[in-house]
């Protein structure tokens, strides 16, 4: 019976260890395969025109955090890769690539320059360059951006396309003035305008400019770039280039858009009856019952305002569905020696606001003319006709506070005349202005015109001066 027992406790010995050694057999081969799969990736990274090592590139396995640069002989070692990885190639001014390992340990890449960027020609001072070859901080935006957008100035076309450069419109009236600061304010009691040049001629405003006539549009931000214009470009400088004739037939292009206007969002206010519900309990709060029985009676009858209809002088104001309508007409053409351009552009809109109307004309021409290889002319005529209907056509900055429409249209009762009492009540008339009679009491028309006329002459004395 002894011996039974030690024996089958060998054999229950045996049994332990057989599993133990299979679970240790089990676990190697787990880590022999998770680490057979992952591989360490090294390769170069060059530039592809000039054979040029890259330093400091961008080397990520896409989908992750996972990610090294390249040193300073454009090399890199990326470990634990996953075989079947992606891995991203990103650098300023390179096209980002996405590579495939597909099991490899050695991936060489070559980078291709944004060339649609680097070779785009920027206005500068008098002259032009190529972006790639800029010194100074300049942005810059190009008529075919702009055209793909219906703007109604150039001004308009600027915003949120150039970083450090701040347009903001100063209110909702039609042909609202539009500042522009670059780079901020650079003066606390100056004025704080850049410096337009439009054509090589500096002017005073760019509003009456038509985005389709805009050929490109440059701004000089840094000292290095506006040094040519001394202290006028200490607030920047904004160079506007128009369009200009094409050397080639006669070519002839129109365009036209038409759309509607509508506020978004409508403030809401109260009704009447509870506009008279809460008038009596701002009157128990101020103690003055008898100034609200005056114009609404006793509270006892308060239910005579149930039902009544109510007047939403918000949507009287602003609740009109405004339209536009923009066409351009283009002719362009010339010959070797002599280009012209000659465009029309004309811009009706008719506001959200009650009485708000806007309509613009512009014509232009443009000549250049090369009698010889050094001599250089040109001539531009420039007429802008512009006429402001309704409110917002003048400097409200004058105005009182009774001018404010959007806080009358909100403060003003909403109960029809019929319904109420006295409401000639002068301390009430005095802070409380009928919506639509502010609207009227300041309508006005502005006809303005603008005849623009340059010419300059240019001299090659030699080749490059």
């Amino acid at each position: 019976m002894t011996e039974l027992i030690i024996k089958t406790r060998k054999t229950q010995g045996r049994k332990i260890n057989c599993r133990w050694v299979l679970l240790m057999f089990a676990l190697m081969m787990t880590s022999l395969s998770a680490f057979s799969q992952n591989l360490t990736v090294k390769g170069t990274v060059t530039d592809s025109q000039t054979g040029e090592a890259l330093i400091g590139v961008n080397v990520v396995i896409k989908g992750t955090l996972t990610g090294i640069t390249t040193d300073v002989n454009g090399q890199y070692i990326l470990n634990n890769c996953p075989q079947n990885a992606i891995l991203t190639f990103s650098y300023i001014s390179y096209t980002s690539i996405d590579v495939e390992v597909k099991g490899r340990s050695v991936i060489d890449v070559r980078l291709e320059s944004a060339i649609s960027q680097l070779d785009e020609v920027v206005v500068i001072g008098y002259g032009t360059v190529k972006k790639k070859d800029i010194t100074g901080s300049v942005s810059s935006v190009q008529g075919k951006d702009i055209a793909r957008i219906p703007v109604s100035t150039a001004a308009e076309a600027m915003t949120g396309r150039m970083a450090g450069v701040q347009i903001v419109t100063t209110e909702g009236s039609p042909d609202a003035a539009i500042k522009i600061r670059v780079r901020g304010g650079g003066s606390i009691t100056q004025d704080n305008t850049p410096l337009y040049i439009v054509d090589g001629f500096p002017v005073n405003s760019i509003s009456d400019i038509p985005a389709s006539t805009i050929q490109s549009i440059d701004v000089l931000k840094d000292a290095s770039s506006t040094a040519i214009y001394g202290a006028r470009g200490a607030n920047g400088v904004i160079i506007v280039t128009t369009k200009g004739g094409v050397e080639g037939k006669i070519r002839v292009n129109y365009n036209a858009y038409y759309g509607f206007k509508k506020v978004a969002n409508h403030l809401n206010s109260l009704g009447v009856e509870d506009y008279v519900k809460w008038q009596y309990e701002y009157a128990l709060l101020s103690n003055n019952l008898t100034n609200y029985e005056k114009f609404f009676g006793l509270y006892q009858d308060i239910d005579l305002f149930a039902g009544q209809p109510s007047t939403n002088w918000y949507d009287q104001i602003f609740g009109r569905i405004g339209n536009t309508f923009s066409q351009d007409l283009s002719i362009t053409g010339g010959t070797e020696k002599l280009k012209y351009a000659f465009g029309f552009a004309g811009l009706n809109s008719k506001e959200i606001m009650l009485g708000s109307d806007y309509k613009r004309n512009n014509f232009s021409l443009k000549l250049d003319n090369r009698p010889t290889d050094k001599i250089g002319l040109s001539f531009s005529i420039r007429y802008s006709d512009t006429k402001i209907f309704g409110a917002g056509a003048t400097d409200q900055s004058n105005a009182t506070p009774n001018d404010a429409r959007v806080k009358q249209a909100m403060v003003f009762p909403p109960i029809p005349f019929t319904a109420m009492g006295n409401f000639e009540d002068e301390e009430v008339s005095s802070s409380m202005v009928n919506p639509l009679s502010a609207v009227s009491d300041n309508d006005r028309q502005q006809i303005r015109t603008r005849f623009n006329i340059g010419g300059s002459f240019s001299w090659e004395i030699a080749d490059g001066l």
